[in-house]
């Protein structure tokens, strides 16, 4: 594949509960230049499957994967939508119709998608660990948007990932809910009643009640590399309050002794800061995934994978 550079490989992960069975579509392009397993960033794509073709007939700047070969790492990506359709029925489909198939009635603590999307891709992981062409101890995970919220609850709940990349992820994602523009808990508890526990409705338009905010998820990043991305006309998720949490994560990083991002100043447009150990940039354009963005996260992963 990619004109002799990668190799592909088209593995199905499969599981089964109490409800039936499920699978996991993945798909590896390793560089066969390599004497080494090389590192690993893996996608959780949540847009259509033509954005990860791999056959690699429909190429997607959503997805590089020929560039992330150029750059010696394995290009990884599976479609969320194996895992847990994204939208609402009662919870009856995907991962939650297999393993919570006796719960009645279901809990108001009980997990949502954005949660199913991580717990997939913990079962990525738990292939990568069986691959001797993988290094399955420099694995990096991307999302974008909901796939990025889905990208920082894996990486803080699963320690194998040495580095989280949340591209654009904002409310309930990398951005402060306190003091936010934009989208608020309220429209996405309303529109995407499904993503999330039904315990979070009761901050809706009450975020200053919240117990806790979205730096502290970020936090539980340390002492691992955390990369957090917006976009100039990108609003809805706000750039300014994905910053904040940066920010505000760096104690965590100094209580490892170590630095996170080391600043308070807001970047210039397509200016990245690369911290010792947490990134940020701002990129001109609209709420998206780009080439643009994959080139930085390889520029700091270079620096530790």
């Amino acid at each position: 594949m990619m004109e002799g550079k990668a190799l592909r490989k088209k593995i199905y992960i499969s599981y089964q509960g109490p409800g039936g069975k499920g699978g996991i579509n993945l798909t590896l392009f390793l560089p066969i230049d390599k004497t080494n397993p090389a590192p690993v960033f893996l996608l959780l794509n949540n847009r259509s499957d033509t954005n990860i073709d791999p056959d690699r007939s429909i190429k997607s700047g959503f997805w590089p994967a020929e560039d992330i070969i150029s750059r010696g790492y394995t290009a990884a990506a599976f479609s969320l939508e194996d895992v847990d359709p994204d939208k609402y029925d009662g919870f009856k489909d995907g991962v939650h119709g297999i393993f919570d198939a006796n719960d009645t009635p279901r809990s108001s603590n009980a997990w949502g998608t954005i949660s199913a999307w991580a717990w997939g891709a913990s079962r990525v992981m738990d292939y990568f660990e069986t691959d001797q062409d993988v290094d399955d101890a420099r694995v990096a995970v991307v999302g974008h948007s909901r796939g990025g919220k889905a990208a920082l609850w894996c990486g803080a709940q699963d320690q194998r990932f040495a580095m989280v990349v949340s591209n654009n992820s904002g409310c309930t994602g990398a951005a402060v809910s306190r003091g936010k523009k934009g989208e608020m808990l309220k429209d996405i508890n309303d529109t995407f009643p499904h993503w999330f526990c039904e315990n979070y409705r009761m901050y809706n338009g009450n975020e200053y009640k919240l117990p806790i905010d979205q730096h502290m998820l970020l936090s539980l990043i340390a002492p691992r590399i955390l990369y957090v991305t917006s976009a100039t006309a990108d609003a809805w998720s706000d750039p300014k309050a994905e910053f904040l949490s940066c920010i505000l994560a760096d104690s965590v990083y100094n209580l490892f002794g170590l630095k996170g991002l080391e600043t308070h100043d807001m970047p210039a447009a397509d200016y990245p800061i690369m911290g010792e150990h947490i990134a940020y940039h701002i990129r001109t354009g609209q709420h998206d995934l780009t080439e643009y963005d994959w080139s930085r996260f390889m520029d700091f992963a270079d620096m530790y994978l």
